[in-house]
């Protein structure tokens, strides 16, 4: 809690420092979904759900050719956000989403198309871009996923 209360005020005094010096600031946002393709069948169903606590890194270059670095894990809804103020000339260009790991057992088996989403980054201040759900799998189906593939 106290590291977030650094965080915020650090937040703070940077906002002050752009508005006050007259720089133009932006403010970029990019979220996302991590989700458990159940029955590894590539498609979201009824019988997938969110995952709570899964990874994700976010690499973003800004328009001054700086590298910078994010490191997000999604909330009770499956969703994780990254966002950042800075001056509008180092605003981000492009950026590469991928995830890192899932702490849940029953499903920690990227999917075949989660190993990372590059992105051209040209939103406006204040919006956001949303970056298609990346899927884990279980390491084997339940048996009534087979059910429905045999009719």
């Amino acid at each position: 809690m106290e590291s977030k209360s650094k965080n915020l005020v650090l937040s703070f005094v940077v906002l002050a420092v752009f508005l006050f010096s007259g720089v133009k600031s932006w403010t970029g946002e990019i979220h996302g979904r991590v989700v458990c393709d159940v029955c590894a069948d590539s498609s979201i169903g009824p019988e997938d759900h969110v995952l709570e606590g899964a990874e994700v890194a976010v690499l973003c270059i800004t328009k001054s050719g700086q590298v910078v670095n994010y490191q997000a894990f999604t909330n009770a809804k499956g969703i994780y956000t990254v966002a950042e103020t800075m001056p509008e000339s180092d605003r981000w260009s492009a950026c590469l989403a991928r995830p890192i790991s899932s702490f849940h057992d029953h499903c920690n088996h990227p999917g075949e198309r989660s190993t990372g989403i590059k992105f051209t980054y040209s939103r406006p201040s204040g919006h956001f871009h949303t970056v298609r759900p990346f899927v884990y799998q279980p390491s084997t189906a339940p048996s009534y996923c087979s059910e429905t593939d045999s009719e």
